[in-house]
């Protein structure tokens, strides 16, 4: 609960300050009502009424933006469908061209930077926000995560950071948990966790107990497997999965607690650890992990971004979902190439696949062929018996909650939208070469 949101809220709707007052102290009597006295609350919600106040109305580049016109829900921002893609890719713009190696206006899995000969790889991953509850799973699967896309971009991994923020009225404990969670994975890969941040969200102003915070890591690598690598006449390969937060998620907020072991595993690590050490490693192309969307929001990135057309096979792609995960999200009416399965995706010229297969599997990770590129419009398509189907992202990524299969009923016109959208991170940018000019002009 925001109460400073809520103050505004009534501030602008003309509400009376004593008005605004009690029904502040209300909302906040009913998260703290066995803590604090009724005196107290009304305090405190004076308080919160006069900085709200004090900082209503400033005007100036510092102060103010240019809004969108639509919410972060509305735009699927986070949801790994269109217009998160969207969302991203006027990022890149507002960040612009740069010295990095792999810039962000690529849509890789990592950023790279040369240094000393080597690529520093660095990325970073927020937890699954539906994990708020399970501080042990977040900190578990982000970390899991943040690694796989270090060394998807051919590094190994190096260091881990983390950042954790709590509301007000959460158990320290929760950060203790998330911390747990964390150096287990780290631990088990050898990756040490080196520094971190550690704050209440909204400081004073959000009551309650959510949790959300990221995790961060850096790697170093001799061969970079961006996308951009890809070429036509590659061929992908993608190993078993058996997803990460998304899953867990997934299963507990639909009645599959027992999913959730399922869920706990380092396969994609050590297959990926496994080709670093192996002489194959030049050989690929380019390496991603089955997140963003799942498969269909990767391979669609994949195209955008190596410029070239994926044919995604569905023959053996059921096989490769872990059972228990597949029966759950088939229970569910889930459709398992929209959403996150942490697998692993590898392209590469057909002649090094079959090494590729033998080193994976190696590891004891199962992996198939299932699909190539050629030449074409930058595009994914998806073969199902002999016919060929469209494969780009939807909106938002499989609803795979109760709420998100009401929330993805709920849609605006995209391409109104979008306009709105552009129009900010445009403002954004201008505002960005106006407090440049200033600052080299000093």
């Amino acid at each position: 609960m925001d109460v400073e949101e809520i103050s505004r809220r009534h501030l602008a709707a003309g509400t009376p300050d004593d008005d605004i007052v009690r029904l502040l102290s209300r909302d906040i009597l009913t998260i703290k009502r066995d803590r604090i006295p009724p005196a107290y609350a009304e305090a405190f919600a004076r308080a919160v009424l006069t900085e709200a106040k004090n900082s209503t109305g400033l005007t100036g580049d510092l102060f103010t933006f240019e809004p969108a016109g639509s919410s972060m829900g509305e735009f699927g921002v986070g949801s790994r469908g269109a217009g998160d893609f969207f969302a991203h890719r006027q990022l890149a713009r507002i960040i612009g061209r740069t010295s990095a190696t792999v810039g962000v206006d690529e849509m890789d899995d990592a950023g790279a930077v040369c240094a000393g000969g080597d690529y520093i790889i660095t990325t970073v991953d927020g937890m699954h926000s539906r994990l708020s509850d399970f501080p042990f799973l977040a900190g578990f699967h982000v970390t899991r995560a943040t690694l796989r896309d270090v060394y998807v971009m051919g590094a190994k991994p190096v260091a881990l950071l983390s950042d954790i923020h709590v509301a007000d009225d959460g158990d320290v404990a929760k950060i203790f948990d998330y911390t747990a969670g964390v150096t287990a994975v780290g631990e088990a890969m050898g990756v040490p966790l080196v520094t971190g941040s550690t704050l209440r969200i909204g400081g004073d102003m959000v009551l309650g107990s959510r949790m959300t915070g990221c995790v961060g890591a850096v790697g170093v690598a001799r061969h970079l497997t961006a996308r951009k690598a890809i070429q036509p006449g590659d061929v992908l390969l993608m190993t078993e999965g058996a997803g990460g937060g998304t899953i867990a998620t997934a299963a507990i907020y639909s009645g599959f607690p027992e999913v959730v072991d399922e869920t706990i595993n380092l396969h994609f690590l050590k297959a990926c650890e496994a080709l670093l050490a192996s002489s194959v490693l030049p050989g690929i192309h380019a390496m991603t992990d089955v997140t963003n969307g799942g498969l269909r929001g990767d391979a669609y990135e994949m195209a955008e971004t190596a410029n070239c057309r994926i044919v995604v096979e569905e023959d053996e792609l059921r096989t490769l979902v872990q059972p228990k995960v597949l029966a759950m999200l088939d229970a569910l009416e889930i459709d398992y190439l929209g959403v996150s399965l942490d697998a692993l995706l590898v392209v590469a010229p057909p002649e090094v696949a079959p090494e590729i297969r033998r080193v994976v599997g190696s590891a004891g990770v199962a992996m198939k062929e299932i699909g190539y590129v050629e030449e074409g419009a930058a595009e994914s398509v998806l073969v199902v018996d002999g016919e060929t189907r469209d494969f780009s992202p939807r909106f938002r990524e499989s609803a795979y909650t109760p709420v998100k299969k009401v929330v993805d009923g709920d849609k605006r016109d995209f391409e109104e939208m979008k306009a709105g959208v552009e129009r900010a991170a445009e403002a954004a940018l201008a505002k960005k070469e106006r407090i440049l000019s200033r600052l080299r002009s000093s």
